[in-house]
């Protein structure tokens, strides 16, 4: 069956600005699970065809989307907007513990995946346990999926005009960006 696909389609919607930090949670989690299904058919990429150009260019793509966006992204979390909400809704402490343990869990997971990405960039093959790469791809899943039901609607309702002002320009400073909108 033929997929039809429309200009629309073929690219992506505008990143929300800065002045919408929410949104720009949300935008950075679409993009993290694109990135989680590349890493998905990696191993079986590479058992299969080796390291080829796709497979290192796969590679190199989740590396760099994680080693910056990624980290930013828990910067946002952590330092920005989960303070942020507990403040506002202390009733949220246990799912914000349980977040900021998911980070860290998440943090050292990607430690121990990093090194084999990048000798696949180089066009190497260290190995690339699929079970590794499960527990990466099912962790990000299972933390964006929290988010995304139990914090991000909590933290839309509790958050002021203020403070998602100052959130916004705390994204944008980190990324050495403007704040404002597009």
């Amino acid at each position: 069956m033929a997929t039809s696909l429309s200009a629309a389609s073929l690219l992506p919607s505008p990143a929300p600005s800065f002045d919408d930090p929410i949104g720009v949670l949300v935008a950075c989690h679409e993009r993290m699970r694109r990135q989680l299904g590349t890493l998905a058919r990696l191993p079986a990429h590479v058992n299969g065809r080796g390291v080829d150009a796709e497979a290192r260019s796969a590679a190199q793509a989740v590396l760099r989307y994680f080693d910056r966006a990624g980290a930013d992204h828990h910067a946002d979390e952590d330092d920005s907007v989960l303070p942020r909400v507990l403040a506002r809704a202390p009733d949220l402490a246990p799912l914000i513990a349980q977040l900021s343990a998911e980070h860290v869990v998440l943090a050292r997971r990607w430690r121990k995946l990093r090194p084999l990405l990048a000798g696949i960039a180089g066009g190497f093959n260290p190995g690339l346990p699929t079970r590794l790469v499960r527990d990466v791809c099912e962790g990000y899943e299972t933390h964006i999926d929290r988010e995304e039901r139990r914090l991000l609607p909590r933290a839309q309702e509790c958050l002021d005009a203020t403070a998602l002002a100052e959130i916004g320009r705390e994204f944008a400073a980190r990324r050495a960006r403007t704040y404002g909108p597009a």
